[in-house]
């Protein structure tokens, strides 16, 4: 199967990105939320940056693409240890950074 090629731009005031160091997901029947926050130390309250909705069927392409991308920069630079030493158990909240629930 040959693959398709998808040209993408993006505008100036998106190409900076944004930085997140919290996310929060959550799911429906139909659909991912991901809601990307920034907390600081001492602040009471995240603010959710940018929120992404998508299928599951997308949700789980990202997914792979994740792990493939995880995968390559951990080949080139090494293992990513987590601070805390513990590895992420499927079905389990990621500690502080990331949570899940259900929309």
């Amino acid at each position: 199967m040959e693959e398709k090629k998808m040209n993408i731009s993006i505008a100036p005031d998106k190409a900076a990105g944004t930085y997140s160091n919290l996310a929060v997901i959550a799911h429906s029947q139909n659909e991912f939320v991901v809601d990307f926050a920034s907390v600081l130390p001492g602040m009471q309250q995240a603010n959710v940056l940018s929120r992404i909705i998508m299928t599951p069927e997308n949700t789980k392409r990202l997914l792979f693409a994740l792990q493939d991308n995880l995968a390559k920069y951990e080949k080139q630079f090494g293992q990513i240890n987590l601070s805390n030493g513990q590895k992420p158990v499927p079905g389990s909240t990621f500690p502080l950074s990331f949570g899940s629930g259900e929309a």
